[in-house]
């Protein structure tokens, strides 16, 4: 009778019996569902078999468009298209920039910025500003609104504020836009807001035309004081030249010359 085993000896006994190395299979599963390549005989018979659709007789360039159904316009279309018109006529300065992908907190904080300035930004829809710029004076102004834009609007010329504000935000484009209903490039913008403030120039300009009517004023009082100046210099002379008139009034009689 063979003796019962222990647990222990029992799994040294499956240990050592058991292979050392095992083939363990890793990675994904083999792919069965490859496309199988078609046969050269049948590569040319697809080829010889296929379809080649007849040429139309006219050239579909040379037809008539089908027409499109016309889409009613709703009122928020309306709404817009009549804030446009009001931010084109009411304000001097339009600037139109990129409108980049910015954080809420930066696109607020900027929009503050601007509003103490009483700069205002709009945003609007390319199909409804696109329209509106075709029927209106600043068609020209077309190129500059691809992708998506943000308007930049102020009653007053205020550009020297608002390149400012903006070197402070590099990411932020500026296209160009009009002042005066005159178009500008970025540069334009630039060079415009090195210009100096229009009250200095009202200042420099009244203190020209001040010289030019001092100067206008000397000239024009120059000559009759010196013609006053020469009659009384002439008036003058006379009396010494003249003999002394007496006080009745005629003159005294010629010394008498001497018989010789």
């Amino acid at each position: 009778m063979t003796p019962a085993r222990s647990p222990a000896s029992f799994l040294n006994l499956i240990s050592r019996r058991l292979p050392t190395l095992q083939t363990v299979r890793c990675g994904s599963k083999a792919v069965t569902r490859h496309r199988r390549v078609m046969h050269f005989e049948r590569q040319k018979l697809m080829a010889v078999t296929e379809y080649i659709p007849p040429k139309p007789a006219v050239n579909p360039r040379c037809l008539i468009p089908p027409l499109r159904p016309t889409q009613e316009e709703t009122g928020l279309i309306r709404l817009l298209r009549r804030e446009i018109a009001t931010v084109f006529r009411d304000n001097r300065m339009i600037a139109v920039c990129q409108n980049v992908a910015m954080s809420a907190e930066d696109k607020l904080l900027m929009r503050h910025r601007l509003r103490k300035h009483k700069i205002l930004m709009k945003v609007f829809p390319n199909q409804v500003l696109k329209p509106f710029l075709e029927n209106s004076k600043y068609q020209n102004l077309l190129p500059l609104f691809v992708g998506h834009n943000l308007l930049l609007v102020s009653e007053e010329p205020k550009v020297t504020e608002m390149v400012r504000i903006l070197k402070g935000v590099p990411f932020l484009p500026l296209l160009g836009g009009c002042i005066d209903d005159t178009i500008l490039s970025s540069q334009g913008f630039i060079n415009y807001s090195k210009l100096p403030s229009l009250a200095l120039v009202r200042g420099e300009l009244v203190g020209g035309l001040a010289l030019l009517m001092a100067q206008t004023h000397s000239l024009l009082q120059h000559q009759p004081l010196q013609l006053t100046a020469l009659l009384d210099q002439h008036v003058r002379q006379q009396h010494e030249a003249d003999p002394v008139m007496p006080a009745s009034g005629q003159p005294n009689p010629p010394d008498s010359v001497p018989d010789s």
